[in-house]
């Protein structure tokens, strides 16, 4: 269990044979696809797909491959939510392991640690290979170095400051003249490869049990932090059924609260289905639309945290059907008008996205976040990973984590999956890709690279990113919108294979988008 994936390769060319399941090149043919924010961490879930493991297997390997590539927004501190769709019963379900604040608060204010048990209970549900092949490439990663991706570096240029002026983070990431480490430094954590190495033969339980608990407590505690033992003992992840749209053939997919951006995706994605809407509007009018619809989702979410909805009833055709009426198209909504009118909230903009697929068609999308940059920016003494940030209220780890997923139940085929990040603005900027794929039946990348649109009401200004023509520029004005330009919104990572999967792996696409950093991977 514990050879790593690169070895197995070494064997494998020593003795000539056929490759071996768990080893790469074991799978012939298609081999499935994952996209994440990082580079490295793409590589290394497409070599365990390539090596016979599930998208569950690859997408654990991808997330614990990120705590040593891009730990400004991932880690073994890091929460989230997943989306799963599962072959061979055609199941989706959510899988919901935000990063909630310890129980205590003190002048070190942080959450609490739940990835490792999140992504041990997806792997042990739907995993093929041993668990120790899932860790493994991460512990390499960190054991003998990885180089600093352009992802990593423009997070390091932007926060890399405050992370130097700790002595143990600065032994992590600064060069030998104090600053932060940029594009191809090599990056060394051998702390972090002990801890991987516990996870790796022994499963995650002493991380929140045993002694890397124990040294973890001891570790905060001594940082002014208050995460206790009790509090490992009860991070515990969710499985959740996912908040789901019927339109044509297929289902939407959506992780419900408190993934609160879930919701708003959801609302959002059935108010442009209902009765057809996004379809029958003429192109010139699509940007008005998706900025009334977002405006609308957005007022749900308030309806959700002031408790005047249910979850049960967000996305009811009754619940669509008045948010449709309520839509004018030739005219901008005022958002003060809405009842009740969305609301402002402090969140996070830090979350990173990955999507994994595999040649039996199933799939997994996730979000995961440390709650800030680079999360409280301090690394834990002797376990080398970052220490997770507190939110900044109860609602906030699950304002901007909400992937979503489209599948077939009836034939247990996938068709996409996204996931988005940018704070507010990911479950905006994820349906618009979505609908101009899914509804608009553009191609991934064109959907991808074609400019968005978002209003969160709260502000009532209709964000819109530059670079746009001035004849869409008017379809907004002309309608009584406030437009602001700005560089960019949100972020989203997607696989899309609109002949389905695994019936048609040839009209499969992999993109990261194209305003990042990036890697979509696919192979035949």
């Amino acid at each position: 269990m514990g050879l790593t994936l690169s070895l197995l390769i070494t064997l494998t060319a020593c003795t000539g044979q056929d490759p071996e399941k768990g080893t790469i090149g074991y799978v012939t043919g298609y081999l499935g696809g994952v996209v994440a924010d990082e580079p490295r961490a793409a590589l290394v879930g497409r070599d365990v797909l390539s090596a016979g493991g599930s998208a569950a297997d690859a997408a654990a390997a991808v997330y614990f491959a990120l705590a040593a590539t891009m730990p400004s927004s991932a880690g073994l501190g890091a929460g989230g939510v997943c989306l799963t769709h599962n072959r061979e019963d055609g199941k989706v379900e959510a899988l919901e392991f935000l990063p909630r604040a310890t129980r205590e608060t003190g002048k070190l204010a942080t959450a609490v640690p739940i990835g490792p048990r999140a992504f041990y209970a997806l792997q042990a549900r739907y995993g093929k290979l041993q668990w120790g092949q899932v860790v493994a490439p991460a512990e390499q990663l960190a054991r003998f170095g990885n180089q600093v991706s352009r992802a990593l570096a423009t997070d390091l240029d932007r926060h890399g400051e405050a992370l130097v002026s700790d002595p143990a983070t600065a032994r992590i990431f600064a060069t030998k003249s104090g600053k932060p480490a940029g594009e191809g430094a090599y990056l060394t954590q051998l702390d972090l490869a002990a801890t991987l190495a516990v996870i790796r033969s022994q499963g995650p339980g002493d991380f929140y049990v045993g002694r890397l608990s124990r040294t973890l407590v001891a570790a905060v505690a001594a940082m002014g932090g208050t995460l206790s033992a009790a509090d490992l003992v009860s991070a515990r992840p969710t499985w959740l059924v996912p908040l789901q749209i019927e339109f044509g053939h297929k289902t939407a997919h959506f992780p419900p609260p408190p993934s609160y951006a879930g919701s708003v995706a959801a609302q959002m994605w059935g108010l442009l289905e209902a009765d057809d809407l996004y379809a029958d509007t003429p192109a010139e009018g699509r940007l008005h639309l998706l900025a009334e619809a977002a405006m609308r989702a957005y007022g749900g979410r308030a309806a959700l945290l002031e408790k005047q909805l249910s979850p049960d009833n967000l996305t009811t055709q009754a619940t669509l059907e008045k948010l449709a009426d309520s839509l004018d198209p030739d005219r901008h909504t005022s958002a003060d008008s809405l009842v009740p009118p969305p609301r402002g909230l402090r969140q996070d903009s830090s979350e990173t996205s990955f999507v994994v697929v595999d040649p039996e068609g199933s799939a997994v999308v996730c979000n995961l976040s440390l709650n800030a940059p680079f999360g409280s920016q301090r690394i834990i003494p002797g376990l080398g990973f970052l220490l997770p940030a507190a939110p900044m209220t109860k609602a906030q780890p699950g304002l901007s984590m909400g992937p979503m997923m489209v599948t077939n139940h009836h034939v247990r085929e996938f068709f996409f999956a996204a996931g988005s990040s940018g704070g507010v603005t990911a479950p905006t900027a994820m349906v618009n890709v979505a609908a101009r794929v899914l509804i608009g039946e553009e191609r991934l990348e064109t959907a991808q690279a074609a400019k968005r649109v978002h209003n969160g009401g709260a502000p009532d200004v209709s964000f819109i990113e530059t670079g746009v023509t001035q004849a869409e520029m008017t379809s907004l004005t002309r309608r009584g919108h406030k437009v602001q330009a700005v560089k960019r919104i949100g972020r989203v990572n997607a696989i899309s294979c609109p002949k389905g999967l695994p019936v048609r792996p040839d009209s499969c696409s992999v993109k990261a988008d194209p305003r990042r950093f990036g890697l979509g991977l696919s192979a035949d």
